[in-house]
């Protein structure tokens, strides 16, 4: 990659002025923003980048330009800390609409050189310029949706001018990141360059001796399949559940077949002018800082290297974590306890790498680069040169013991020793381990390959390095990590466990599973608990209740009807019946467990009412907060932010209010609190007001004071 000497700078370059300078490469103009640690498009960018085309064009011994970026990656996105505040000094706001406008007024040929990742406002700006060229590891999109917006600078109206409707209304309104070489094959690059500098001065050179400056701006809208794209329109309605920016999102693309570019941007600013002040984009954007502020590093701790992990059974859980790690391009050893079982797991993983083969997610290439990754052996000294090993075995705490026990005496003790457990309690385990401070625990959420969520758990006496090495493992597996204490279930299923009882409850007092379901489901969820459980299948978490039995106080309310169940050999999907009936992939009620429902209520002298879905809402809801309240007294979670990101990436908590924590804030302290105390009158033992909550409530404060 060319990057400008002393000798190609001329009298007109400018130094570093506010991220941006203009430097040259011979006759072309090379604008380079170095604002770290991603190049956001501040205020201060924004300006100076329109100032560096202004140097340009009034330089008349500089032919083209080139916009690239310092550092790590070009244009990040937008600087979202500029979303609360107003320009200082009472001075009119530069917004990336002047910019791009800016950028279709150039005379001379601009070209984007695009390295790591351009997103947002950043790819709003290479969208504007009259070319643009991507590294092999770049990245585009237009994920506004994430934090509740819209795009704001033509994304919504050049998208589909460029690639037409379908495409953009696909990027825009799922926020997903587009590799270089899609970006290449779907035309919203124009080549992928090694030497990314260079091709991209060549590239503008080229259009500026051609007299050639080909607008997104001045293209029509291409030919397109209106009924497909009015089906996919309906079908991002659908799946929005509740999210208001991705359909509004649909509406600017919609609004761009119909208008000219300046009405349609006009247009588009009107949506995202809307929605950034709005309760939704608050939530997303608490959740956004939420995730960064969770998977930091413990202070002064450097990860531990990584290169070949090992995984201990391979059943459900151990093969879908076998695919994650292979996926990120770790060498994974895989061991089970005899040949038999050891063959079962690489059908499982095998089954899981065809599927992406066949539905054209993976290459060939990259499929037999990733089943080449692991190799399978039922011997655990096959691990013992292993840098991490993660036990995936059944949730039982002796078998898991034995597992530990075994690898104390095989690996190095540098290597760090993870469980993938639900529950139980990993103090236990590292008590097993001759050096148990390298112990962690790993709880992944099925399928593992797939979910986002990774809740790392903190032993008592766990090395820092040890933590940084499993967040570093997280951040190499693209999942958002937060880190636990230790305690029955954790911060995830301890939370989902209490609110789940409310459920049953709901049951019991008057309503059915589909209802339960249907309540939650209007709420934002995208499915109700019990037909979750159906899915995950019974029988997991019955060992879990069984086990926890003989704890349980008399006197707190117990539903039996999950255990009722059970009972009758009703394990969800896996069995054709559960709370429902599975067949032809529908989901039917089941009269059996209905019977079972006022069987229950009859033996406890409830008379069952109707229980409104508004009501079943409210009681989870509260639910969830009164046990984060617990939870943040005993130290198990670090701040509430941290509860609002595993809710939501963990257990379906709808991510456009911004967890539980984050909702209470906005609903108040004080209403949450009125609705636990009319549980805890409805319920009796077990439900009281968390003294953290009555605290906060009391005092008028906001559980975002102790996110720090």
């Amino acid at each position: 990659m060319h990057r400008p000497t002393d000798s190609d700078r001329g009298a007109g370059d400018s130094p570093r002025d506010n991220g941006v300078r203009l430097e040259r490469m011979g006759d072309v103009g090379l604008i380079l923003v170095d604002h770290p640690p991603v190049n956001a498009l501040s205020q201060a960018v924004r300006k100076a980048l329109i100032a560096a085309l202004a140097g340009v064009v009034a330089d008349t011994s500089l032919h083209a330009a080139v916009i690239a970026c310092e550092g790590r990656t070009f244009i990040a996105g937008a600087d979202i800390r500029e979303f609360d505040r107003t320009p200082a000094g009472g001075q009119a706001e530069v917004t990336t609409q002047d910019l791009v406008r800016a950028l279709d007024a150039c005379p001379k040929p601009v070209v984007a050189a695009i390295h790591g990742t351009a997103l947002g406002g950043g790819f709003e700006v290479a969208l504007a310029c009259h070319s643009r060229i991507i590294a092999p590891d770049g990245f585009v999109g237009l994920p506004e949706v994430r934090i509740g917006i819209v795009p704001g600078a033509g994304g919504t109206q050049r998208l589909p001018r460029l690639v037409g409707p379908l495409i953009a209304l696909e990027m825009i309104t799922s926020g997903r990141h587009v590799p270089a070489d899609e970006a290449m094959s779907l035309g919203l690059v124009d080549e992928v360059a090694t030497d990314l500098r260079r091709a991209a001065a060549d590239r503008a050179r080229y259009l500026a001796a051609a007299g050639h400056l080909p607008r997104v701006a001045d293209r029509a809208v291409p030919a397109y399949d209106q009924p497909a794209f009015e089906a996919a329109v309906a079908a991002v309605r659908r799946r929005a559940r509740g999210a208001i920016a991705p359909v509004r999102a649909a509406e600017a693309i919609e609004a761009a077949l119909r208008l000219p570019l300046a009405e349609g941007m006009a247009f588009e600013a009107t949506i995202n002018h809307a929605l950034r002040p709005g309760p939704q984009s608050r939530a997303l954007r608490h959740l956004f800082h939420a995730e960064r502020m969770a998977a930091r590093m413990p202070a002064g701790a450097s990860p531990w290297p990584l290169r070949r992990v090992g995984v201990v059974g391979g059943g459900t859980m151990g093969s879908g974590i076998a695919v994650a790690l292979a996926d990120a391009g770790l060498e994974v050893t895989l061991v089970e306890q005899d040949a038999q079982a050891e063959a079962a797991a690489k059908a499982r993983v095998r089954a899981v790498h065809d599927r992406q083969l066949r539905s054209g997610r993976l290459a060939p290439q990259a499929h037999a680069e990733r089943v080449g990754r692991i190799v399978y052996r039922h011997d655990l000294k096959a691990l013992h040169d292993a840098d991490l090993v993660i036990e995936a075995v059944i949730e039982d705490v002796a078998v898991k013991q034995a597992v530990f026990r075994a690898l104390s005496g095989i690996v190095r003790r540098d290597a760090v020793l993870a469980s993938n457990t639900s529950y139980l309690d990993i103090d236990l385990l590292a008590d097993e381990v001759d050096a148990p401070e390298r112990v962690i625990g790993t709880h992944f959420f099925s399928p593992a390959h797939v979910m986002r969520l990774l809740e790392l758990v903190r032993t008592r006496r766990v090395l820092p390095e040890a933590l940084a090495t499993g967040l570093a493992l997280a951040r190499r597996l693209r999942k958002v990590a937060v880190v636990a204490g230790v305690c029955d279930g954790f911060i995830g299923n301890r939370i989902f466990y209490r609110w789940r009882m409310q459920c049953e409850y709901a049951l019991e007092d008057g309503a059915l599973p589909a209802e339960v379901d249907a309540a939650l489901e209007a709420y934002g969820f995208a499915m109700g608990p019990f037909a979750v459980l159906d899915m995950a299948g019974l029988d997991v978490d019955w060992m879990m209740r069984k086990r926890r039995a003989p704890t349980r106080d008399p006197r707190e309310r117990y539903s039996p009807v999950y255990d009722w169940i059970c009972e009758r050999g009703r394990f969800g999907q896996k069995t054709g019946v559960g709370f429902y009936i599975h067949q032809d992939g529908k989901r039917l009620p089941s009269p059996e467990v209905e019977a079972l429902i006022l069987r229950a209520a009859a033996e406890r002298g409830i008379t069952r009412r109707a229980v409104p879905a508004e009501e079943i809402q409210q009681r989870v809801h509260a639910t969830m907060v009164n046990e984060g309240a617990r939870i943040l007294t005993d130290g198990i979670a670090a701040r509430p932010s941290d509860i609002d990101v595993v809710l939501v990436h963990g257990y379906g908590y709808p991510a456009w209010r911004g967890g539980p924590m984050h909702e209470a804030d906005e609903i108040g302290l004080d209403v949450v609190l009125q609705r636990v105390e009319t549980m805890h009158a409805e319920n009796g033992f077990g439900w009281e007001p968390a003294p953290l909550l009555r605290e906060m409530a009391a005092a008028g404060r906001r559980f975002r004071e102790l996110n720090g």
